[in-house]
């Protein structure tokens, strides 16, 4: 179908065939871990509404970024977690388009196919490699456990319910009224 063709009528020709969809995988400790499915209407919610919650508090201090969005950790360890917050005067680990890097706070939001690295393996990384802030999102029981690094090792600083106004120890900044966070899927 020519261009001068699809102008005037408006139509656009269907073409079947097979298309290339990008999979979705980390490495962690040198193992490929592929994302089976896509995360479900909970998960992405939850996500978008820590995205504007994080755009809103700290966006002028620092850089926001959701998955997917590959963070090289090393060559054995490349992961992407649903949520980082780079601060402004860390942004050098962004280099050539991608994060090479410690980014300065990550968050984890639970689904059934990922919650149990999660709070394991993907936990352990993160605290290996210095991430000073790590935060797993439980959209069912709508709990954030907050971990801080403390002398090389991640402590539960709090869990906070969907009550509370979660408060970054590592991002000034960070404030997020967690009502918002988990109100009500349809």
């Amino acid at each position: 179908m020519s261009d001068d063709h699809r102008k005037k009528t408006g139509k656009i020709k269907e073409t079947h065939g097979t298309y290339f969809i990008e999979e979705r995988y980390e490495i962690i400790g040198g193992v490929r871990y592929d994302f089976m499915t896509s995360p479900k209407f909970v998960h992405q919610n939850v996500l978008g509404q820590l995205y504007v919650a994080f755009h809103s508090s700290c966006a002028q201090d620092g850089i926001i970024l959701i998955a997917p969005m590959d963070v090289h950790f090393d060559k054995d360890n490349i992961l992407q977690p649903d949520i980082l917050y780079i601060r402004k005067e860390n942004k050098g680990i962004i280099r050539d388009g991608y994060i090479y890097g410690v980014p300065d706070l990550v968050v984890e939001i639970l689904s059934d196919s990922t919650a149990r690295n999660d709070k394991t393996i993907k936990k352990a990384t993160y605290e290996n490699f210095g991430v000073p802030e790590y935060w797993l999102v439980d959209p069912v029981y709508r709990l954030v456990d907050q971990f801080v690094l403390v002398d090389g090792e991640y402590r539960l600083a709090k869990t906070w319910t969907e009550e509370d106004s979660l408060v970054s120890v590592t991002v000034p900044c960070l404030s997020i009224g967690l009502a918002a966070v988990f109100e009500q899927e349809e």
